[in-house]
């Protein structure tokens, strides 16, 4: 049962992780940010439904354009990324 939910937590991270790959370059910066938010929140989401902590708090001081503010959710996403990598290892 353990190996499913975790199969099925990867294949829910792919699809989001791909559907943002897919995302149009003509994409507006709000739309980035809006994406880069999405895919932190999914991935959240996933680690929690495998019974981890999860600290999705990000620190926008200093980030004022979108493109500032979607690399700090880009490097959060990778933290949490990293996170559920590790727990896969397991």
């Amino acid at each position: 049962m353990k190996k499913l939910a975790a199969i099925a937590a990867t294949l829910v991270t792919a699809t989001v992780l791909s559907t943002s790959a897919f995302a149009s370059s003509d994409d507006s910066p709000r739309e980035q940010l809006r994406s880069a938010k999405a895919g932190v929140e999914a991935l959240a989401v996933t680690l929690e439904n495998l019974g981890q902590t999860v600290d999705t708090s990000v620190d926008l001081n200093g980030a004022y354009t979108f493109s500032q503010k979607e690399a700090v959710y880009n490097a959060k996403h990778a933290e949490l990324q990293a996170q559920f990598n590790e727990l896969n290892a397991q």
